[in-house]
């Protein structure tokens, strides 16, 4: 399987079978979203969109994508679902913390996350948008997954590992808004048994940043931005001694392929 990174929390993967699962769109102010891929081709190749939380930075690509393919499906908690049903998006499937859903090459799990989640927040009063959510994604005869969502550090970290066995974890650990490199060193070290972890919701720098230009635009709106900028590699220094894990730092805009 291939993982490309499209953003600090945005990812698509790509089954053995060429089947492509795209998780949290955020596409006009993020600067890690290469603007290449920004075209009805691109969007067209998705053949399913999953989301962790109704923030702006985890939705905000949705309309972009349904716009270029009406009928995408899309996955997400209940009562963010509801919202985006009222909205007018057509295909959106409801699940809950527990919950799966099945393809022909995949399982798919909702799993909890700490975190917070509403809706539209950038445009008017927020919208409570239920909780947010993890995902296991277990490919057929493949590896399983782990992408976080947005979460702080939790002991139920372990109940995952312990049921669903992922041997990738995608594990937010940008600090600020979701816990920071020690706290994923930490849940790496004591909670999970995964072979490869990659850092996510960390932002590019001017250097690094497929859109430089953008990543200005992002900072001048939200000077937050600034606190979670690099810290990918504050990850893989806390964990150059723990052999059992590869930290797997990812640039943005590459992808790469997975082999068991």
């Amino acid at each position: 399987m291939k993982i490309l990174r499209l953003g600090h929390a945005m990812y698509m993967f790509t089954s053995k079978e060429g089947k492509k699962y795209l998780v949290d769109p955020f596409i006009d102010l993020n600067p890690g979203f290469p603007q290449q891929l920004d075209n009805k081709d691109f969007y067209n190749a998705i053949d399913c969109v999953f989301l962790t939380h109704g923030h702006f930075d985890h939705t905000s690509g949705l309309s972009k994508i349904v716009e270029n393919k009406p009928d995408i499906m899309v996955v997400a908690q209940y009562d963010l679902a509801m919202i985006l049903l009222q909205k007018g998006i057509k295909n959106v499937l409801p699940i809950n913390l527990g919950g799966s859903v099945s393809f022909e090459d995949l399982n798919v799990t909702m799993v909890q996350a700490k975190h917070t989640s509403s809706y539209g927040e950038i445009e008017g009063t927020p919208l409570y948008a239920g909780e947010a959510a993890g995902y296991i994604f277990d490919f057929d005869n493949d590896y399983t997954v782990y992408h976080s969502g947005d979460t702080a550090l939790m002991y139920d970290m372990k109940l995952i590992q312990d049921v669903y066995n992922p041997e990738i974890a995608i594990l937010s650990s940008s600090g600020h808004f979701t816990m920071g490199p020690k706290e994923a060193a930490y849940a790496v070290k004591h909670l999970l048994k995964v072979q490869y972890v990659i850092p996510s919701h960390t932002f590019p720098s001017k250097k690094s940043a497929p859109s430089p230009e953008t990543l200005d635009q992002l900072l001048n709106a939200f000077p937050v931005v600034e606190n979670m900028i690099d810290k990918d590699k504050d990850l893989k220094e806390l964990l150059n001694d723990y052999q059992q894990t590869e930290v797997v730092t990812m640039g943005y805009g590459e992808e790469r392929e997975f082999k068991k």
